[in-house]
């Protein structure tokens, strides 16, 4: 098992984290998931011989949301999510 926070971009309230969530739950391997508004990011727990960061990066815009691939807080690539 392995772990990784992304930092979602585009969430403004509790059902885009929600949506992050279920998302993230979708793709085979995602053991475990936790979704912060507040620090814009998401902490998953997974199997790396099934799935990748890249794979959980795509679920993620998938949602409708975006992935700040620099990590770097709030960056400027929101995709709007749910309410913007």
């Amino acid at each position: 098992m392995k772990n990784e926070t992304l930092k979602v971009t585009g969430m403004t309230c509790d059902g885009c984290t929600s949506k992050v969530a279920h998302a993230l739950q979708g793709v085979k391997g995602v053991h475990d998931v936790v979704v912060s508004l507040a620090d814009g990011e998401a902490a998953v727990r997974y199997d790396e011989h099934l799935t990748s960061r890249d794979q959980m990066k795509s679920a993620v815009k998938g949602a409708g949301y975006g992935v700040d691939v620099t990590n770097a807080a709030h960056g400027q690539q929101s995709t709007g999510g749910c309410c913007g």
